[in-house]
């Protein structure tokens, strides 16, 4: 299947089937498992309408992205066209923050791992899972990208399944008006009302529940980064990020509306995973620990996603000399090997941080946070890149068969979302520590940047 002229470049070897689950599986995040009992208690029913808001924004980062990327079918990534419409710094700024990023949300979900297999092994050292998760995802990731793929196809395929049955399984709750001895409620969709309203904590609540279901969507813009290595990038990338928006209400927003229906939000936990929560609430042990797994390997999933992106993104850059040339080769395989071994070395930050922040879930808010705020990052370079590319290329977008809708309005409007959601981090303390400590990286590349331009004169 591969359709390129050197030894030395990517494979198209990523067919339909594969970039439809990536997709997918880059919307349905570990913060949808994980993060979302945390968002509930914090802005209760009303965390509906903030899954639909950022998905509304991020639909049309996704649109800007997708016809710059198939306006130049020799951008790889965003991070060259960042480097082609605003210049060599803004390359090296876009591609190193967006590997950082995928390291910080790659540790992030092993510490979730750990939370996960303490459901079943409540005296395992946290450690031991995140070990094993990192020398399993590496071991996939060096044989072909076409593995990655299958391994991604798979991972996405059990949490389509598993949000399928909960939202069966609840609606045959909410129908046959199923009573909970636990909390002493009876499921219902006025369950969603009935405690307080849609906003039981008033808008700041509301507000609140921003700062974490943002890091439920980072990933969507993965299917971006697999532009160089799929098959028929015209049509199937349009068509993965057109159906972006029905996933997010169907898999988000039902999930969700199902989960506070047969529990009132108020008896939700911030500090489980609902989807576990609401099977054990129910009586059914069994299901709680299928929902376990499932939770499970989607952190896996997006582990392996992150280890995938990192890599490529870290061959690209060595491509421009922005990064130390070993990672510019490929392995046999045509697998950005020595990439693959760096991002999975860094991964084990996560074992340090779990060490020393040893409650599960705080350790999850100050990395998700850190993490949000850089994918927020390169979403606005995403979307300036497009302002510059309208500007320069406007023969490009004349011809472009995939138009972005609301152009250069719908680009002010989530750049102006984004800023919005960067002063809500600073009303809560976790979120406030995590948004202080973030420009230190955006320090050490600047001095990094300064360095390699002396260096090139």
């Amino acid at each position: 299947m591969s359709n390129t002229s050197s030894n030395n470049d990517l494979k198209r070897n990523l067919s339909n089937r594969h970039i439809q689950l990536i997709a997918i599986s880059g919307a349905i995040g570990t913060g949808l498992f994980m993060g979302s009992g945390k968002t509930i208690s914090l802005a209760g029913p009303s965390i509906i309408f903030v899954y639909m808001i950022i998905g509304f924004i991020l639909f049309f980062v996704m649109r800007a992205m997708g016809e710059i990327l198939l306006s130049n079918l020799k951008y790889k990534s965003f991070s060259d066209f960042a480097n082609d419409l605003l210049g060599p710094w803004a390359g090296f700024f876009t591609g190193w923050t967006y590997w950082f990023c995928w390291v910080v949300t790659g540790i992030a979900d092993v510490v979730a791992i750990a939370g996960y297999a303490q459901h079943w092994f409540p005296d395992l050292q946290s450690w031991i899972p995140m070990l094993l998760t990192v020398v399993l995802l590496l071991t996939l990731n060096l044989l072909t990208v076409k593995m990655f793929g299958e391994t991604e196809f798979w991972f996405s395929m059990i949490k389509i399944i598993a949000i399928l049955a909960l939202i069966g399984i609840g609606l045959g709750l909410i129908f046959t008006a199923y009573h909970s001895d636990q909390t002493n409620t009876t499921a219902a969709f006025s369950n969603l009302w009935d405690y307080g309203g849609f906003f039981p904590h008033g808008f700041m609540g509301f507000f609140a529940g921003f700062q974490i279901a943002i890091f439920a969507f980072v990933g969507i813009e993965l299917v971006g980064t697999t532009a160089a290595e799929t098959v028929d990038p015209n049509k199937n990338l349009p068509r993965a990020i057109n159906s972006v928006p029905a996933r997010i209400i169907f898999f988000y927003v039902f999930a969700l509306i199902i989960i506070m229906s047969v529990t009132p939000w108020s008896f939700i936990s911030p500090n489980k995973s609902p989807f576990v929560e609401l099977f054990t609430l129910i009586g059914l042990p069994a299901a709680a620990s299928i929902i376990n797994f499932v939770v499970l390997t989607s952190a896996a999933s997006s582990a392996n996603s992150g280890i995938y992106s990192t890599s490529r993104m870290l061959f690209g850059l060595a491509k421009k000399q922005d990064a130390p040339e070993p990672f510019g080769k490929l392995s046999r395989r045509s697998v950005p090997a020595n990439g693959l071994l760096f991002s999975c070395t860094c991964l084990f930050g996560g074992v340090v941080l779990i060490y020393l922040v040893p409650n599960v879930m705080e350790a999850f808010t100050i990395v998700t946070t850190i993490s949000a705020i850089l994918f927020m990052f390169i979403w606005s370079m995403i979307l300036i890149s497009y302002m510059a590319y309208r500007r320069k290329k406007v023969n490009l977008h004349e011809q472009s068969q995939f138009k972005m809708p609301g152009g250069n309005l719908m680009c002010l409007v989530s750049l102006m979302f984004f800023i919005f959601v960067i002063v809500l981090l600073t009303f809560e303390k976790d979120t406030r520590q995590a948004l202080i400590a973030t420009p230190i990286w955006f320090v050490i590349l600047g001095i990094s940047y300064f360095i390699r331009s002396l260096k090139r004169q």
